[in-house]
């Protein structure tokens, strides 16, 4: 049984070479785009720009609305069993990256104070391990890999 819906704010951030910023979540273990859950009261970019704060440590410059994604590809169940359904407003974002890479100019130097991220590495789409995204952020991944376009998924 769903026992909710919840709303989310999500951040695609590339870097100068067009790679996207992809974060490995210590709740999943898995790969995806850095962010998170509405709080009441917010509009839906205030929760993108928190998130992205909070998990990456980066300040947002700008961001315009990328896509919204709903219906049944967002179902997910968690591993203590809770289901829900995932309304996922993704924004393009752009931060300012001075300063912040490790060596490798790959590797996002932060760690943040909930240990929500593992690993915050920018990748490019040929390069993206689709098995290792997390469930419901596939469909995502997917598409920005096929270049598909439109606001509602």
């Amino acid at each position: 049984m769903i026992s909710r819906i919840v709303v989310t704010g999500g951040a695609i951030i590339r870097d100068d070479l067009g790679r996207i910023l992809l974060q490995r979540r210590s709740d999943y273990g898995d790969w995806g785009l850095p962010g998170g859950g509405m709080e009441p009261g917010e509009r839906i970019e205030e929760t993108m720009i928190r998130e992205v704060k909070e998990e990456t440590g980066l300040d947002v410059i700008s961001y315009e609305l990328a896509s919204i994604y709903t219906g049944e590809r967002m179902k997910y169940t968690y591993p203590d069993g809770n289901e829900v359904v995932f309304v996922m407003f993704l924004f393009n974002v752009r931060v300012h990256l001075n300063g912040k890479l490790a060596e490798d100019e790959r590797t996002l130097c932060f760690e943040d104070e909930n240990n929500e991220s593992l690993q915050l590495m920018f990748t490019s789409l040929d390069e993206i391990e689709i098995d290792t995204i997390n469930k419901v952020q596939k469909p995502v991944l997917i598409d920005l890999i096929q270049e598909k376009q439109g606001i509602l998924r």
